[in-house]
């Protein structure tokens, strides 16, 4: 990793943190708006405290969580862009077909994610996705499946590589300016892990976090995060699908 001093002159850190969180509450209120107006509407067994403790979600549940969420991240790249001078990087979304090298880290991150957890044997690994997935049958599932294959990475790859990676990154240039890449790696991998609130899973996603922010810095573009990440959670999403089918 390049320990040379790093400098976004544009930006102005503190704002582009301040809207990082700020998107990330307004998008958790915003699905939590969302989820309890459906589940008062459709009269849902117990309400939202019945929701909360059910094991499956209904697939509009976990549809509006997601597009609630969405919607805040979407309000802080706006505004990290805006009022946090973060200007996108040149070329970010532009295809080369040696990207499609990416697309084999994320299902070899997948695999290793596999590889790793098997020798401590863990129990309900899969509660999580049994959650999100466990109640949603023909045209729900897809739609889900669809959310979380496709718009999961390219959401979450433009707010957490694309602001809060190089938000902390401008943070950290300044006072560590050998460091700020390093510090801009493990903490957003760390913030990445810890706001999917799934702890069994936390270190799996801490060091896909770590390969992710890797691959933003170096390729400064979020194309090649975006294929990463979708091939990862197709993996996932084959062995949910596969066990529908069986």
């Amino acid at each position: 990793m390049d320990n040379a001093p790093v400098v976004e002159r544009s930006v102005r850190p503190g704002a582009v943190l301040v809207a990082a969180v700020a998107g990330f509450v307004i998008g958790e209120l915003l699905a939590s708006a969302l989820v309890g107006t459906v589940t008062s509407l459709t009269h849902y067994p117990g309400g939202f405290a019945g929701l909360a403790a059910a094991r499956e979600n209904p697939w509009w549940a976990s549809s509006l969580s997601l597009v609630g969420l969405w919607v805040g991240f979407v309000v802080a790249i706006v505004a990290a862009t805006r009022v946090g001078g973060l200007r996108p990087w040149p070329h970010q979304w532009r295809f080369v077909w040696s990207d499609l090298w990416f697309v084999v880290l994320g299902v070899a991150a997948q695999v290793a994610v596999g590889v790793l957890y098997r020798p401590f044997h863990l129990r309900h690994l899969n509660a999580p996705v049994d959650k999100l997935f466990g109640a949603a049958h023909g045209a729900g599932f897809v739609l889900l499946v669809v959310l979380t294959t496709v718009g999961a990475p390219i959401v979450e790859e433009w707010f957490f590589r694309g602001v809060v990676f190089r938000g902390i990154v401008a943070f950290a240039s300044p006072r560590w300016p050998r460091l700020a890449v390093a510090i801009g790696v493990v903490v957003s991998a760390l913030v990445f892990a810890s706001v999917h609130g799934e702890a069994r899973q936390f270190a799996g996603l801490a060091g896909l976090g770590v390969v992710l922010a890797v691959v933003a810095w170096r390729t400064k573009r979020l194309l090649p995060n975006v294929l990463t990440h979708v091939s990862f959670n197709a993996v996932a999403m084959a062995s949910v699908i596969a066990h529908r089918v069986h």
